[in-house]
């Protein structure tokens, strides 16, 4: 990948692991929270919610990536259906919760958590990949870059979240710098849906794939696009993407 890629990697991983677990330990539990961060946790899970609800209701003997997967919870609800989850994270800590938050899984689906980069080939490959909010990070070109390696292991969907380019978005983020500290979101990277989809349509390693569905979430100081990318599977597809 490139550099600003890894630079950014990098800087997630003192900020996950070292700046603001306590935050973000607090924020994926039940304990109180502010009121900003109460907005962004309710937004958190609706769009949890909305992506599990883009997978199939019975996930038994697939195999799902939950890239950046934080404390664990997405990862969870789709080990309930029976996926063979693969949960990784740079945050060495999060890991940590996950791994301590781990709830008995009845039936045959499990959870293993991993620290390291979800890009990294020898996770293996997989039916479904989910990277919710472990994008919005990263400026469109690295995005479309980590789609295209993560395609790359895909049978089924890529699901990723992004942040929206808006005028609200912007002006929330700037008065967010007057907030404490204890409520500020590491910097993330507004992008145009059209924008996103232009590169996508002009990424070779994409080329079996098409944008199958968007669905946009607004809670407070949370504001993120759902996307889905499908794998179209048709011989006549196969045939012309074979390279």
């Amino acid at each position: 990948m490139s550099t600003p890629y890894l630079t950014r990697r990098s800087q997630l991983e003192t900020y996950f692991d070292r700046t603001a677990v306590e935050a973000w330990s607090r924020l994926t539990s039940d304990a109180p929270v502010s009121k900003i961060r109460a907005t962004v946790r309710a937004g958190r899970d609706t769009m949890r919610a909305n992506l599990l609800g883009w997978l199939p209701a019975d996930l038994t003997g697939l195999r799902l990536l939950d890239a950046g997967c934080g404390t664990g919870a997405l990862a969870v609800e789709a080990a309930r259906r029976g996926a063979e989850v693969v949960a990784i994270d740079v945050s060495p800590t999060l890991v940590g919760l996950a791994r301590e938050r781990l709830p008995a899984i009845p039936g045959p689906g499990s959870v293993t958590f991993r620290v390291g980069d979800m890009l990294d080939p020898w996770l293996g490959r997989f039916d479904h990949i989910v990277a919710m909010d472990s994008l919005i990070h990263y400026q469109a070109p690295d995005i479309v870059r980590a789609l295209a390696e993560l395609s790359l292991r895909t049978d089924g969907s890529l699901l990723f979240t992004v942040a929206p380019r808006t005028a609200l978005l912007t002006l929330m983020h700037a008065a967010g710098k007057l907030f404490p500290k204890a409520d500020r979101a590491p910097a993330i990277v507004p992008i145009t849906e059209s924008g996103l989809r232009r590169r996508i349509a002009g990424e070779r390693a994409l080329a079996r794939f098409a944008v199958e569905r968007t669905q946009r979430v607004n809670s407070g100081f949370y504001l993120s696009n759902a996307i889905e990318l499908r794998r179209d599977a048709s011989p006549a597809s196969e045939t012309g993407a074979a390279r």
